[in-house]
């Protein structure tokens, strides 16, 4: 058990190794200055919730505080991350993390894929970060007029296929949107929510080491909705 911890672990530290030589002319922070983020630090998973809300808060209100973003940040975490929190969310250019919650480098450890999808590839990223880095919190974060859902809506009414690997976006969206077609309201809205609430289960379901963290209340797993218009994040799972 302790060679495969060793093994786990080495993948970080050893590329970590080489970035301090590589870089030794340069300023480089101690090992104690990158133990632990140096403001806003968390020890809870609502901790966690709590500064991303807040963050969010200050962002729709004109009060972003820009955290952890000068050179001075950049040299701190060159030697070692510690990102409190874990995203899965869409790759839509209009809904990156850092901005929309207020935080910076080293904050936030981000997966970002069309449709905010959790594939095979996608959840063990996610289970390296809880495993290596101890992140309190996963938001699953999915927003509004989502492009990907709409394909999937457009290719499933159509009869039609999506051209090239975006096939792949739609086969994966396919088993939440399908249910939802005869359903009163706006399909797409309707499929946005359901999705976030279909990708919150899956990293769950599908691993064993988010279910124990979650279990031992290390770990919480949130579904939320980004809206495009007013910049609010809103907890929908």
């Amino acid at each position: 058990m302790a060679r495969a911890q060793l093994s786990r672990r080495s993948l970080l530290t050893a590329g970590s190794a080489a970035a301090v030589a590589i870089g030794a002319t340069a300023a480089s922070p101690s090992a104690a200055a990158v133990a632990k983020p140096t403001d806003d630090t968390v020890g809870t998973p609502a901790e966690a919730l709590r500064r991303l809300q807040a963050g969010n808060l200050r962002f729709t209100s004109g009060h972003g505080r820009h955290p952890h973003q000068g050179l001075d940040d950049l040299h701190r975490l060159a030697a070692g991350q510690h990102p409190f929190a874990v995203t899965v969310g869409c790759a839509d250019s209009r809904v990156a993390p850092e901005v929309l919650f207020d935080q910076g480098l080293g904050d936030l450890f981000d997966n970002r894929v069309a449709g905010n999808i959790v594939d095979d590839l996608l959840l063990g990223s996610v289970e390296f970060a809880v495993e290596e880095f101890g992140c309190l919190l996963i938001v699953v974060l999915g927003h509004e007029r989502c492009g990907a859902i709409t394909a999937t809506i457009d290719a499933i009414q159509s009869g039609g296929t999506a051209p090239g690997h975006i096939g792949t976006i739609v086969d994966s969206l396919r088993p939440v949107v399908e249910p939802l077609l005869n359903q009163p309201g706006d399909l797409v809205e309707n499929a946005v929510c359901a999705n976030i609430a279909a990708q919150v289960r899956a990293l769950s379901t599908r691993s064993t080491i988010i279910a124990e963290k979650v279990h031992q209340g290390a770990l919480r797993v949130v579904g939320a909705r980004y809206d495009l218009d007013t910049g609010r994040v809103s907890l929908v799972a």
